[in-house]
């Protein structure tokens, strides 16, 4: 198959990890739990609430910006564009980020610390899984211009 023709991934997986993350974080804390205390429990809310809408933000930033390129949200479609602004200046992915912050900031609201773990699971299985796939694909697409800006963006944080 062709390099400029081939997919990404063949389906979307990310939202489903973080999906799946979040539910094994609630299964884990009903079956083991792990004790917080749940003094000052208005500091975890607030504090979770800040990842969850900075996430959000984060999302709805990034989304955004590809809509204004004239490319491709969904993971398992072909970029026509890279995209190097808005947020892409200081992440490479970051919806994945937004996910990954999101998992994070629900565990912390609600007082689940298993949220945590597997929001950082799901991170790591969405770099194996969809990250290095889509990175192929960018790098066949537009050769060395993604190879620059994978030198100077960080592929998280």
């Amino acid at each position: 198959m062709n390099a400029y023709r081939m997919k990404p991934l063949a389906f979307p997986w990310p939202p489903l990890i973080y999906g799946a993350a979040i539910a094994a974080a609630f299964l884990l804390q009903a079956y083991f739990p792990l004790e917080v205390a749940e003094t000052n429990m208005w500091y975890a809310w607030v504090g979770g609430g800040l990842f969850v809408v900075a996430a959000v933000v984060l999302d709805v930033w990034a989304m955004r910006t590809l809509l204004d390129c004239h490319t491709t949200i969904l993971p398992n479609r072909c970029s026509t564009y890279l995209v190097t602004s808005g947020p892409y200046r200081f992440t490479r992915n970051p919806i994945y980020l937004g996910y990954t912050l999101t998992t994070a900031g629900i565990g912390l609201a609600l007082l689940n610390p298993w949220c945590i773990v597997t929001a950082i699971v799901a991170a790591a299985v969405t770099s194996l899984v969809a990250i290095r796939r889509e990175e192929l694909h960018l790098l066949s697409r537009f050769g060395i211009d993604f190879e620059r800006y994978c030198n100077g963006t960080a592929r998280w944080i």
